[in-house]
Parts: C-alpha cells; structure tokens; sequence
C-alpha cells in the first residue's frame, strides 16, 4: 500500500499543524428541547480536528485541514468555512460516489441525559479514507500531526490509516492524539477500548478526559492513566472543573524539540513516575477557570488548540494548559463549536497570572474582547 516514504522530512515545513479527520455540516437547534419538538436548525460546522485547526489558524498559526468530503453543496460549504478561518484546505479530497456527513443535535450539555445527536454519517465519504488515498506528503508535511480516536471509529479503512501514520519511522513529525471516546461510533469489528489504548500508546502528545478514560478502560485517576500510557513523551489528563493534570517525560525527542522544545519545559512538581522510557515525569497540575457557560460544546477540541498553540510557541507547561484552558473559555460562551480566540497578548496577560489571581478570573460572554484587562474578567 502507498504510505510516506522512510526519511520523509519536514525541514521545509511551511505548516504548523496538520490535523486529519472527518468534518461535518451539523444543524444547531434554534431551541431548546427534544430533537422531535424543535422546530427549526441553523446551519453550522462539526468535527474535532477541523475545529482545532480553524481556532489554531484563527490564533495566528499555519493549520491545514485533511479531510475528505463528498461532490455535494455540503461539501462545498465545509470546504469553503474552514478555509475562512485562514485553514488551508488544499489537501482536501473529494469524493463523487460519498456524501458529506451531517448531523443534528440538541442544545443541551453533551454530558447531560437530555443530550440528543442525530448521526447521518454512516457511509460518508471521510469514511472512505484509507492509506490508499490520503495524500502523505501534505499530511507530514506540519511540525504536529493532530489525530482523534473518533476517525478510527469511521470504518476499518480509516483505522489501519491512523496506524499507519502513527506507526514509529523516521521523519514523522510529532503525532498529537485525542482519545475522543465517543461509545456510539463503534459498532462490531475491534473494541473501541483496547483500539484507542493502542493509538495512544502510539502517540507522543495524548489529550484525555478522566470520565473518559474511566469509562473505555475502567481506569480511574490520573496516576492510574499515567500508568495505562507511559509511551507518550506528554500526557494531558483533563478532570472537567477540577482542571488538568500534564505528565511530561524527560524523554529527549527531535520531534518534540522541532514543535516547540516541549521535552524541556518546566513544572510546577515532580514525581517518580512510569514516564517515556521509564524516566521520571515531571507533573503540572493547572485548575481550570471559572466561566459562565453559554454552551458547553466544543470546549475539549478548543482545549487542545490552546495547548497546541503553546507548545509550538515554546511556553512552559503550565502556560499551555492555561492556553488551553483559556481557548476553551472562549468556546463556552459562545453558543457554538467556534469562535475567534482571545487576541494572543491578551491571552498571555492572563496565562501569567500569579495562582491566586487565576483562581479569581471568571469569564463570560464577551471577555474575549481585545481591550479587556485582566482586572476586568477578575472576581475578588
């Protein structure tokens, strides 16, 4: 099967990030309440990797999106979005035989039981992507390759294609995992848990939720995580309003140096841990904010953008978890799964922070604004 060449380098890297994935055109309700009662859908767009690239391009940084959509007006409208958010979509493949997927949900709180989606994806032409089709030189061609459990969950074709480009050879570039468990994708064929385990055992960079993390592997804490993946060189663990945790390994890596020199950066502790090659990790533990949520999708996609943004930056850990946290907080008050970030020198003012002034931010809607201060986000 065609697959990148040993050697493939990105010394000419013109790209920051590269993230690979399914996009689709998602109908947002115009109120709340069963999908069986709302009336009518405002049209929008849906997918981990292209939100991460749109609001990486939208901080300042040259993302690319690589998908594959189908010859249809949804695909158009896909296309053309992302690429408005300054994303190149060159990479972008189309597929006459497939169409886009799309999807419907309610308004309430993906974690809440009143919680409805409605997938018309099966069959879609991202589904279709495989090792066969996906154009290698433009996926490796970024300092960070940002990947999802949610595309090994689209066929069998697309899950020997994210092992193939998280398979170890020279010149990958560093490989950026979001587990992404999302139960209802996987039907039949391998089991989602022990799949997703072994693509973020893969992976140099991994971004994983507590809940979820319990809920694929039965895994609680995260020590316990820590212990499940003691190959990635970075492990965020995410615990909701509790915040982050970030387990980095002192593992020397070229990849990690040529996406910001993450291997080097300072903590705020250190434990003896099963880190990359058994050395010790260094542990940050970053709270999260206090934000007044006008909708609470998103938030996890806008996350990792932050945390990406700082690594390629070269902050220190701390700094990129509150990166990450602070791009979130601009989703969360916005009713949709975009928005345009805080304007970078902003960010950095309160990414700075001492503890205790970071304990007393509280953002809401509007605190993006570029000619807000800190002490005009701040609660006592």
């Amino acid at each position: 099967m065609p697959g990148p060449a040993a050697g493939t380098a990105h010394a000419a890297t013109t790209t920051d990030v590269v993230c690979l994935g399914e996009s689709m055109v998602t109908f947002l309700p115009s109120q709340p309440g069963r999908l069986a009662d709302v009336p009518s859908f405002g049209r929008g767009i849906g997918g981990a990797e292209s939100n991460v690239a749109c609001a990486l391009a939208a901080a300042g940084h040259r993302a690319a999106w690589v998908g594959r959509v189908g010859a249809d007006g949804f695909g158009d409208h896909l296309v053309e979005t992302i690429a408005g958010y300054g994303v190149d979509t060159s990479a972008v493949r189309r597929d006459p035989d497939r169409p886009t997927g799309i999807y419907f949900r309610t308004a309430t709180d993906r974690g809440a039981g009143a919680h409805e989606v409605a997938y018309y994806r099966a069959g879609s032409a991202a589904s279709a992507m495989s090792s066969d089709n996906v154009p290698y030189g433009e996926v490796f061609a970024g300092r960070i390759l940002h990947l999802s459990g949610i595309t090994a969950a689209l066929s069998g074709d697309c899950l020997a294609l994210l092992r193939e480009l998280t398979a170890e050879r020279p010149g990958r570039p560093l490989v950026s995992f979001d587990v992404n468990h999302r139960p209802h994708l996987w039907r039949g064929g391998e089991a989602d848990a022990s799949v997703l385990l072994e693509l973020a055992r893969r992976a140099d960079l991994v971004f994983v939720g507590e809940d979820e993390a319990e809920e694929a592997w039965g895994i609680v804490g995260a020590d316990a995580i820590r212990a499940a993946l003691p190959e990635p060189s970075v492990l965020v663990v995410k615990r909701g309003s509790a915040g982050a945790t970030v387990f980095s390994g002192l593992r020397p890596g070229p990849r990690f140096s040529n996406a910001g020199g993450a291997e080097s950066a300072p903590a705020s502790r250190s434990t003896e841990g099963a880190g990359a090659g058994n050395a010790p990790d260094t542990v940050t533990v970053v709270p999260a904010l206090h934000v007044d949520v006008v909708a609470a999708v998103g938030a996890g996609d806008a996350f990792a953008a932050g945390f990406l943004s700082a690594t390629l930056r070269g902050l220190p850990v701390r700094d990129r978890v509150r990166h990450g946290h602070l791009m979130a907080a601009a989703v969360l008050t916005v009713p949709g799964d975009l928005t345009e970030p805080p304007a970078r020198d902003h960010a950095d003012r309160l990414a700075a922070l001492d503890d205790g002034a970071w304990g007393r931010l509280r953002l809401g809607p509007g605190w993006t604004a570029a000619d807000r201060a800190p002490e005009e986000v701040r609660t006592s």
